[in-house]
């Protein structure tokens, strides 16, 4: 059975390849030979030719452009956040410097089938990111759903294959356009963020590795989120999915593929520079709630709340990321004695424990090193403040998991404020403020 998979493996490589490549096409927003490339029904499918032409046309323009150190790559589909993907472009390109840029491509495959959200999303992106385009910085493209294997062959599965099944091949397209237009490839999920200066990162530790073989480094140990490839593997890597794409998920055919190519030890690259907005990954709606409603079955609740703040803030993370429930974060630097981030909750609530943490989620970098958590009452004028604070606990490590002992001093919470009791230099992250509620159903 090993002899006929190798054997298909090395038989298909010409010819998947070619089939990508000819199937490819751009949604008829974001070229300028737009009226050939319109889209049809199902019941009158265009020629195969056209698709050929159209291809080839776009591939000739692609490459007199000049070629990139990194290309990221982003495939995306329709799903209920609607601007998961405009948030990700958003947070890529302005936590990159210009002169970043200048090294950078941005590869989205559009890879949902319905032209509306086709359509509405290639004008949302190139309302806000015109100057990119412009600059072949950024590039998306579209494979037709003719060019998928059938829907019967997908489904045959008893399992939630079908959806992985999609997403290996959207992958498959994805790689296969990227080869030729940079050095290096990074794989990204369309609901990230990312750390500042990214690239610099990524370039610098691409550096250090010069003196070892390596087939796959990972910025994150979230799914398939910040993985770094070489892109002369690409191809190899795109036919390893379409032969495979009904057998598991994207992370784990990458895994095998990493160990295919004889680097059988995962290289992690830490501090992580790719995080997700979301905590879970699924396939609709049904699932999210589910998994959401699973995480949160003991965890925190975070009652409605506003956050304010004194510290310097971007413009990419803001301070009511340090209060949501899924994996962002808030970040600033710099700090003075006596900066704070609270919490004015839209209600009192009674309380039975706080947690707070600061911090890279792997090895504490960017942690608070000296500060408290009090906690506030009697909430007065407007916008509304608290009156009267009470001290809960004091951070260690940058991290305080408090329960709430004292009796009334977890009842009638208004605000939940982290201090900052020492200056410090640098960047800060803050990464959660959990708080539950006393018989929270």
């Amino acid at each position: 059975m090993r002899c006929s998979i190798r054997k298909c493996f090395i038989q298909s490589v010409g010819i998947v390849f070619l089939w990508l490549f000819i199937t490819l096409k751009i949604p008829k927003e974001t070229e300028d030979d737009q009226n050939e490339a319109s889209y049809n029904s199902r019941k009158d499918p265009r020629p195969l030719e056209d698709w050929q032409n159209l291809t080839f046309k776009y591939m000739e323009k692609i490459q007199k452009r000049r070629k990139t150190w990194l290309t990221v790559g982003i495939s995306s589909v329709q799903q209920g956040d609607r601007s998961s993907l405009l948030y990700t472009l958003v947070s890529l390109f302005r936590v990159s410097s210009k002169a970043e840029q200048k090294h950078l491509t941005v590869l989205v495959h559009l890879a949902d089938s319905d032209l509306t959200w086709l359509r509405e999303t290639v004008a949302h992106i190139s309302s806000l990111f015109s100057p990119q385009i412009l600059k072949g910085q950024l590039l998306m493209i579209h494979a037709p759903s003719d060019a998928y294997p059938t829907v019967d062959s997908v489904r045959d599965e008893a399992f939630c294959g079908e959806f992985y099944s999609k997403q290996n091949v959207d992958h498959a397209f994805l790689m296969s356009f990227a080869t030729k237009l940079s050095d290096y490839f990074l794989l990204i999920e369309d609901n990230a963020f990312f750390a500042p200066n990214f690239v610099t990162h990524i370039h610098s530790r691409v550096n250090t590795m010069k003196s070892n073989s390596w087939v796959l480094l990972e910025f994150s140990n979230m799914g398939f989120l910040g993985k770094l490839f070489h892109s002369r593997d690409l191809p190899l890597l795109a036919h390893f999915l379409l032969l495979f794409y009904k057998e598991k998920p994207l992370d784990s055919l990458i895994s095998h593929f990493r160990m295919l190519l004889v680097q059988e030890s995962p290289i992690l690259c830490k501090p992580f520079l790719f995080y997700r907005r979301v905590s879970y990954t699924t396939f609709d709606h049904k699932q999210k709630a589910t998994a959401l409603q699973k995480k949160n079955a003991d965890g925190p609740n975070n009652p409605p709340g506003a956050v304010f703040t004194d510290m310097q803030v971007s413009d990419v993370h803001f301070p009511w990321e340090a209060y949501t429930l899924d994996e962002s974060f808030f970040w600033t630097h710099n700090l003075s004695t006596g900066n704070h981030l609270t919490v004015i909750l839209n209600h009192p609530a009674n309380l039975s424990r706080v947690q707070v943490i600061t911090g890279s989620i792997v090895d504490g970098r960017y942690a608070l090193e000296k500060g408290q958590v009090e906690l506030g009452y009697e909430p007065e004028g407007v916008p509304q403040h608290c009156t009267s604070f009470a001290l809960l606990g004091h951070l260690l490590e940058g991290q305080m998991d408090q329960e709430i002992y004292l009796k009334g001093m977890g009842y009638h919470v208004s605000c939940v404020r982290l201090v900052v009791t020492a200056g410090q230099a640098g960047g800060l992250m803050i990464r959660h403020i959990y708080l539950w509620e006393k018989n929270h159903k």
